[in-house]
C-alpha cells in the first residue's frame, strides 16, 4: 500500500494558549517549541504576534531558536497584523504567515459587518501583502463549516488566485460531522482551479467530541495537513488532539495509508511538559497519554495484560513514551496482580496463603478507592498475625526500610499514581471476611467483565 505524508501542524502554543489558564509567557513558549521540534512536527505556530508584545516576543524567540520545522504567526486579514507578523518571523529560517478572515454570513454580519464581496477583496489584498513577507502563506476562511458552499468557493479560489500556498478550512465551532467534513474537501478539489499547487489543511475543534473524527474523514478525502494540538487544548472544548491523530493513523496502518515525521516516543514527555508549563493536569482517561491510559485495574484484564499485553492493549506505552503499564490494585483486581505486588514487595505466597491475604484484600478494596503498599503491607503483617500459617516467602521478614518507608510515605513509596486514601484506609481490618465457598478461587480472578 502506497503511503501519503501527512505535514502536522500544531497549534499549541497559538490556539492551544487561547485555553482558559493555558497562557504562556516567552520562556515557557520557547520551551515547549523546543520539545515540539524533539517531537518532529512540520509546523509550530508560535503565536499571534499583533495580539501582544509578549506575543510578538514569543514568535520571535521561537523563529531565532527553532530552525527545522516552519514556524508560522497568525494575522488577521489587515494590514497591521500581517506587517506585525512579518515582523516577528523575520528571524525565521522557514517562516509562514497564516492569514484568516471569517466567510459565514452570521460573522460576516455580526462580527465583520461587511459585505461578501468585501470579503472577496480583502482576501486577495491580505494574501498578497503577506506574499511580500514571505513565499509560505496559509489562509483560513474561519468559520467555513457553516459558510455557504458556492461563496467558500469563491473566497478559496481567490486565496488561490493571490498566491496563498496552503489553505485551511477550519470547523472554528466545531460544527461539522465527518461526511459532511470530508465532502466539503473533495468539493473544493473539483472546483478550484489550481487546488492541486497547495496543501488542503483542516482545523477542528471538538465542540461534538469530532474534532479527530472529523480530521481523519478529511485526510482521506484529500486534505494533507492536519491542525492540532498537545493534549488537544484550544478554544472552548479544544482542538483536535495532536497524539490522537497520530496514533490512529499508526496503529491502524491497515486502513489509514498515510504516515507523519513525529517521533511517537515524545508523545507523553510532550504532553507532560505541557501540563508541566500550564498546571492544567490532563483529564485519567485521555486517550494515549491520559494517566489511567495503560492502566488496568479490573482482574480480567490485569490477569489478560500480564500474560500478553496484548490482550487489552492495541500499543505499548513505550511506543508514545510512557514508561510502562500500571496494575491498579482496587476492588475490581484479581488475585494474580496482588500475588505480582506482594512479590515486588518482598512476599511471596503458596495458593492458600494467598486466598487468605486476597479475601482480605476484597474487604480492604471495598472500603477505600485504591490499595497502595502502604495499605497492602499492613494488611499482610496483620494477616500472619492472625493466620500464622502464612509466612512471607523469604527467611527474613519483609525489609524494616521497605516496610517502614511504604507506611511512612503511603502511594508515594512506589508509583505516584494517584492520591492518598483518606482516613478510612489505616483503620483496623475488623469487618467479617467472605467464605472461600462465596468466591470460588478458579473464578475470582474472572469476577470482573470488560
Amino acid at each position: 500500500m502506497e503511503r501519503t505524508r501527512i505535514t502536522v501542524f500544531d497549534t499549541t502554543l497559538r490556539d492551544g494558549e487561547q485555553s482558559p489558564g493555558c497562557s504562556m509567557n516567552v520562556h515557557e513558549k520557547l520551551r515547549m517549541a523546543h520539545q515540539l521540534d524533539r517531537l518532529g512536527v512540520d509546523v509550530i505556530e508560535a503565536g499571534f504576534p499583533i495580539a501582544s508584545d509578549g506575543d510578538f516576543e514569543a514568535v520571535q524567540a521561537v523563529s531565532a531558536a527553532i530552525r527545522r520545522p516552519i514556524i508560522a504567526a497568525l494575522a488577521r486579514a489587515c494590514t497591521a497584523d500581517i506587517e506585525r507578523a512579518g515582523q516577528a518571523l523575520a528571524g525565521a529560517a522557514r517562516p509562514r504567515i497564516h492569514v484568516f478572515l471569517a466567510t459565514s454570513d452570521i460573522h460576516l454580519k455580526y462580527k465583520l459587518r461587511i459585505t461578501r464581496e468585501q470579503c472577496l477583496e480583502q482576501t486577495r489584498q491580505s494574501v498578497r501583502l503577506a506574499k511580500s513577507f514571505c513565499e509560505d502563506v496559509e489562509f483560513s476562511p474561519e468559520d467555513a463549516t457553516r459558510t455557504d458552499p458556492q461563496f467558500l468557493c469563491e473566497v478559496v479560489q481567490a486565496a488561490v488566485d493571490a498566491g496563498a500556498t496552503t489553505i485551511n478550512i477550519p470547523d472554528t465551532v466545531g460544527y461539522t460531522i465527518p461526511s459532511e467534513y470530508a465532502q466539503t474537501i473533495r468539493m473544493l478539489r473539483e472546483r478550484i482551479t489550481g487546488i492541486e499547487k497547495v496543501t488542503i489543511s483542516v482545523h477542528c475543534h471538538n465542540d461534538l467530541g469530532l474534532a479527530v473524527a472529523n480530521s481523519l474523514a478529511a485526510i482521506e478525502a484529500g486534505a494533507r495537513q492536519v491542525e492540532c494540538a498537545i493534549n488537544g487544548i484550544g478554544e472552548r472544548a479544544g482542538n483536535a488532539s495532536l497524539e490522537e491523530l497520530v496514533m490512529a493513523m499508526r496503529v491502524r496502518a491497515d486502513r489509514y495509508a498515510f504516515d507523519t515525521g513525529v517521533v511517537s516516543e515524545q508523545l507523553y514527555p510532550a504532553s507532560q511538559a505541557l501540563s508541566e508549563i500550564t498546571e492544567v493536569p490532563v483529564q485519567p482517561n485521555k486517550a494515549i497519554i491520559g494517566r489511567n491510559a495503560f492502566a488496568h485495574e479490573a482482574g480480567i484484564h490485569q490477569d489478560g495484560v500480564l500474560k500478553n499485553p496484548l490482550t487489552y492493549e492495541i500499543m505499548t506505552p513505550h511506543s508514545v513514551g510512557v514508561p510502562d503499564s500500571k496494575l491498579v490494585l482496587g476492588k475490581h483486581s484479581g488475585r494474580h496482580a496482588l500475588g505480582l505486588r506482594c512479590e515486588q514487595l518482598g512476599f511471596r505466597f503458596d495458593r492458600r496463603e494467598l486466598d487468605e491475604v486476597y479475601r482480605r484484600f476484597v474487604v480492604l478494596a471495598d472500603r477505600i478507592k485504591h490499595v497502595e503498599d502502604a495499605h497492602l503491607v499492613e494488611l499482610i503483617r496483620d494477616t500472619q498475625m492472625e493466620t500464622p500459617r502464612i509466612p512471607p516467602a523469604h527467611a527474613e521478614p519483609i525489609p524494616a526500610a521497605l516496610a517502614a518507608a511504604a507506611i511512612a510515605n503511603g502511594p508515594h513509596a512506589v508509583e505516584r499514581t494517584f492520591a492518598a486514601p483518606g482516613p478510612a484506609a489505616a483503620a483496623p481490618l475488623e469487618m467479617p471476611l467472605p467464605s472461600l465457598s462465596e468466591h470460588p478461587p478458579e473464578q475470582e480472578d474472572y469476577l470482573w467483565g470488560v
